[in-house]
């Protein structure tokens, strides 16, 4: 095998739809909670709604993709983290088959039985964690033989932002199901969990980005992700040792994945590989993209552009920070968002008007995250810098008569866990 081209490397995923309403945005920085603090108010909040304690709370966090967007569902690379913002769900047992589910976020608490339990009969928020316990049917647990369970839900990842709050939800609820239960599944296993959730429940095709992330992230570390073998590597970033910070610009432009200009993007993709004559992107490589420009007309030749070097960029970026560190992978950035701007049109001014202006201010590299059409940039800086870049980008955004962003520093954090 030619290791250059097919480098045995970890699995991955995209960005997709938050249905979560009202927005969990506020208007300054979002605030992060410590574990403990979190775990008691999720178990309060329990307590209050199901008149008993929780026998536990677990949670996951929400991620960034520090490069790597639209791969994973090519069967690409990417290379997220975790953020310090998280889920929390609190559970309870139950002697009967309901399974009850509340949260911080919504003021029903939606109640379904587990032979009720389809894809066609879950809507709104609910479809995120009850369409987790649906997936897990689908991997082997046996939901006739369960007992119910009643669920509580917080979070603090803001919605809409890019930064897969509804991957947060649906890791965390897996997690903590998984281990009520006694299933047994691995983390990968888990991660699949979600991603099916999220494609067949709430109709978003995503890959398997977000999950994986939220999953299998250490502190200071991201996740090299093969997402057609699902090989992963964590490696460390070293941000703290070098001064670095990666700052979140949050446009405040939501975004939806489930139908629109993400599903169209990926049926380009398709498209293009079925020209080609390729099970996927993942097989056509930097060399092959003069061929494909002969037999693909000009959109599809440019989707087909951004993925085959956005897997690229997403190798050179994990082998820059191992020889160099992670302050050399800037262009790498910096060019990973020219080619979503223009080759796989997924940006939108806001994002344009973050990157650039952090880029002019002093940031090493800066790009879109996530699946798009709003969201939130991202920008790789020394820590002295974070002050004169949100001022700067507070600035342009008044200007231009923006609605004022939400700015935060983001530190790679630890993947789900049981808290209490």
């Amino acid at each position: 095998m030619d290791r250059r081209r097919h480098p045995r490397v970890p699995g991955g995923g995209a960005a997709h739809r938050d249905r979560l309403r009202p927005r969990l945005r506020p208007r300054r920085n979002p605030l992060v909670t410590d574990a403990t603090t979190a775990a008691a108010e999720t178990a309060d909040g329990f307590a209050k709604r199901y008149g008993r304690p929780p026998l536990g709370v677990w949670s996951a966090p929400g991620r960034v993709n520090l490069i790597g967007e639209h791969t994973d569902y090519n069967d690409g690379f990417v290379f997220p983290f975790a953020i310090d913002q998280r889920a929390n769900v609190a559970l309870g047992s139950r002697d009967d088959r309901l399974v009850r589910v509340s949260s911080t976020f919504a003021p029903e608490t939606v109640e379904l039985h587990l032979d009720d339990l389809s894809p066609e009969s879950l809507a709104g928020w609910s479809a995120y964690p009850l369409g987790v316990i649906w997936a897990l049917g689908q991997f082997g647990a046996d939901l006739t033989a369960l007992a119910g369970v009643d669920l509580h839900i917080s979070s603090t990842v803001p919605v809409g932002a890019g930064l897969s709050s509804s991957a947060a939800i649906e890791c965390s609820v897996a997690l903590a199901l998984d281990e009520h239960w006694g299933l047994g599944l691995d983390r990968p296993t888990l991660a699949k969990v979600g991603q099916l959730a999220e494609n067949r429940v709430v109709g978003a095709p995503t890959g398997i980005l977000d999950q994986s992330a939220s999953l299998l992230s250490h502190a200071d570390a991201a996740v090299f992700l093969d997402c057609r073998s699902l090989d992963a590597e964590v490696i460390p970033l070293g941000l703290a040792a070098d001064g670095l910070s990666i700052l979140v610009i949050d446009t405040n432009v939501s975004h939806a994945h489930a139908t629109g200009g993400y599903a169209a993007r990926r049926a380009s993709c398709e498209a293009g590989a079925a020209t080609l004559g390729v099970e996927s992107l993942r097989d056509v490589h930097v060399g092959d993209l003069d061929r494909a420009a002969t037999v693909l007309d000009d959109e599809t030749f440019r989707r087909v552009r951004h993925i085959v070097t956005e897997n690229q960029r997403v190798l050179d970026t994990v082998r820059t920070l191992r020889e160099h560190g992670a302050a050399s992978i800037g262009p790498l950035l910096d060019a990973s968002h020219v080619s979503m701007r223009d080759d796989f049109e997924i940006s939108v001014p806001e994002i344009d008007l973050a990157v650039s202006t952090a880029q002019a201010n002093g940031a090493i590299g800066a790009r879109m995250t996530g699946g798009g059409f709003g969201g939130s940039a991202i920008a790789l800086m020394i820590d002295a810098l974070v002050p004169v870049i949100e001022r700067a980008v507070r600035r342009e955004f008044a200007e231009q008569g923006y609605r004022e962003p939400t700015i935060f520093v983001v530190r790679p954090s630890e993947g789900a866990r049981r808290d209490s």
